[in-house]
């Protein structure tokens, strides 16, 4: 069975790049007239179809994509949406966000209405049946910085568990005996695989977290500052603080504040995604870094073949630098 052709070998013949290709199919002002000339030249030398279910090139299009993300509380969100947005853009769809809030869940129906041609997914549980019911209605889509537990949808992520392992083996470096942990919830991928890799990055030096000194939160400023304050509020607490994110670190660092424990002298603090807000001198947080960019620019080329008629793939970021800023220290 041959494989399909996709916009990837358009722009491989006609010499320029997908987003030109895409462009020009949709006859996107910004292309010159001879540059379009070419891309449907190759695309008519391929036999190129825009989708797997046969739709040709002059069949009417929404040129929409719809984003499925939680509130833009997060800053790490808006600067994952936003490089989204854009190469969207580059590839002639805009953008739609759609805010998948508690109590307000989105529904398969809601994005297979036609409205779309495509999706991105990037607040989905490990167990969602959402993937799958895209997928029975035919309607192309990516997971972003989230994977399910039987991989069935295209979906990006970062290497979560190596990342975390890092943090735990600076942790024990540093000299920490007792870490403390504020991950976030297990129905999530990040929550479950950020604790994976600090308990791998522990047990490389014969540490481990207790159950006591662990909580589970969503990725909120108030989830970790009450965390936190459980946690610390006593003579016998951790010397060190992981966080799932840097919002829940940021919460830790005001509960430290409240309790007029010093960070780093008394107490270190490490986030995990490097926010804006973590770079900022009155928080200085020491944080692994995460690169959205590359993140969004991985995930619009796996929807792209998505919509291309591709299988699914798996992609995985590699994780950034540790950071290294005010919040931590080796332990008193």
């Amino acid at each position: 069975m041959s494989k399909p052709v996709t916009s990837r070998d358009v722009a491989r013949l006609a010499g320029v790049s997908q987003p030109t290709v895409s462009r020009a199919l949709r006859n996107i002002p910004g292309t010159a007239p001879e540059t379009r000339e070419k891309v449907l030249a190759a695309a008519r030398e391929l036999n190129y179809i825009l989708s797997e279910s046969g739709r040709t090139l002059s069949t009417r299009r929404p040129n929409r994509v719809a984003v499925v993300a939680e509130g833009l509380v997060n800053p790490f969100y808006p600067e994952l949406v936003e490089p989204i947005r854009a190469l969207l853009n580059d590839h002639g769809y805009r953008t739609v966000l759609i805010t998948d809030d508690p109590g307000d869940t989105v529904t398969v129906d809601a994005l297979a209405d036609g409205s779309y041609d495509g999706v991105v997914l990037c607040t989905i549980g490990r167990r969602s049946t959402l993937p799958r019911d895209l997928t029975e209605r035919g309607v192309p889509h990516v997971l972003v910085n989230r994977v399910l537990d039987v991989p069935e949808s295209s979906s990006c992520a970062f290497d979560n568990v190596g990342g975390a392992r890092t943090i735990g083996r600076f942790l024990a470096e540093l000299g920490h005996t007792r870490v403390g942990a504020i991950h976030g919830l297990a129905q999530y991928s990040t929550g479950r695989d950020r604790a994976e890799g600090l308990r791998r990055g522990l047990r490389d030096h014969a540490l481990h977290v207790q159950r006591a000194d662990t909580r589970r939160v969503p990725f909120t400023h108030e989830a970790g500052r009450e965390a936190a304050l459980e946690l610390l509020d006593g003579p016998d607490r951790p010397s060190a603080l992981f966080c799932g994110n840097d919002i829940v670190a940021i919460g830790a660092l005001s509960a430290a504040h409240e309790l007029g424990i010093r960070v780093p002298t008394e107490l270190t603090i490490v986030g995990f995604d490097d926010v804006p807000a973590a770079g900022w001198s009155v928080i200085g947080l020491t944080t692994l870094r995460c690169d959205r960019q590359q993140m969004a620019s991985a995930s619009v080329n796996l929807l792209m073949d998505s919509i291309d008629g591709g299988r699914p793939e798996q992609r995985v970021i590699a994780h950034g630098p540790l950071v290294q800023r005010g919040t931590h220290a080796a332990p008193s």
